[in-house]
């Protein structure tokens, strides 16, 4: 069972991450759609307002309690996401509350002053909260995707796109559920689990920045082709070690050498498209969005390395 301490920080590790990730895919969602659907974008926008909320009041709990390695992993926030939220908010017309993205930034690692057992019950509150919250999100989500399929609504969105984000949600609330009934969970089974989960979201990332790029950048193209392929291999690896598990040290090594490149190549396309130097459909925000999510999955895959 887990303490009170690994509570607190696991939680809110866990909510500075995928609550920012959860704003954004709304924020995706609203701008995919058409003026037909002027309601629908609404929905959006008001979930991209509650994770707001949800995630400046876990900022506000994480002052001098975060995990240090989460604060230089490069996952809560990158030294473009400031300016890809300007920019984003310039080229969409869409509000993004950039002064969550300052505090973020201003954050600092210490020990916690604040009386734990409050902490704790505070924390409890925000992870309550963020649940019922993504619940809803996903349901919207499926709603979405389901209309799409049936070709009665029509977004910029990839249908794949969709389900990408709603996969990230469902885990989001996974995560956040066994941590509300202090779960402590087995390294190598949750390395498995991750590993799986994680290599097909690279892979799709691969594809879709692939799939978003001007026809015209055709070293760029190949690139991605190629991580996408890299990673349906691993994301299969990963998939067999669930029954092997002695394939585990050997998927892991080959996902850290990999998600390494594939952080790098969204980092020089983060800083390219914000530079006006890549010729894409692919928004600044988006760009920095994929970036935080390899910067996430490489801090996992370190922890992993080290004890598999």
């Amino acid at each position: 069972m887990l303490s009170n301490e690994d509570f607190v920080r696991q939680s809110l590790d866990l909510n500075l991450f995928f609550l920012r990730i959860m704003k954004e895919h709304s924020f995706f969602i609203e701008g995919g759609f058409t003026p037909a659907n002027p309601d629908l974008a609404k929905q959006a926008d008001a979930f991209k307002q509650q994770f707001e909320a949800l995630l400046k009041e876990a900022v506000s709990l994480a002052q001098r309690c975060v995990g240090p390695d989460v604060l230089t992993s490069g996952e809560i926030v990158t030294n473009f996401t400031l300016n890809a939220e300007k920019a984003t908010q310039f080229f969409t017309s869409i509000p993004i509350d950039t002064s969550i993205t300052v505090a973020e930034l201003a954050l600092t690692k210490g020990a916690q002053t604040l009386n734990l057992q409050t902490l704790v019950q505070q924390v409890a509150d925000l992870n309550q909260k963020a649940i019922a919250t993504t619940q809803s999100l996903i349901s919207f989500k499926t709603l979405v995707l389901d209309s799409v399929l049936a070709c009665r609504l029509f977004t910029f969105n990839y249908p794949l796109l969709i389900d990408h984000i709603r996969r990230e949600a469902i885990l989001f609330t996974e995560l956040l559920t066994r941590l509300q009934n202090r779960v402590a969970v087995d390294i190598a089974t949750f390395a498995v689990e991750q590993e799986s989960f994680w290599n097909r979201i690279m892979a799709e990332h691969a594809k879709f920045i692939r799939g978003l790029l001007d026809p015209t950048e055709e070293a760029l193209f190949q690139t991605a082709n190629n991580f996408g392929r890299e990673f349906d291999m691993l994301a299969a690896e990963a998939m067999a070690a669930h029954n092997q598990i002695n394939l585990l040290p050997l998927v892991t090594r080959e996902s850290l050498r990999e998600t390494v490149g594939i952080r790098e190549f969204k980092r020089r396309g983060t800083e390219g498209i914000l530079a006006c130097k890549i010729k894409s459909i692919i928004l600044p925000l988006l760009a920095d969005h994929v970036l935080r999510e390899a910067n996430h999955y490489l801090r996992l895959l370190r922890i992993f390395s080290m004890v598999t």
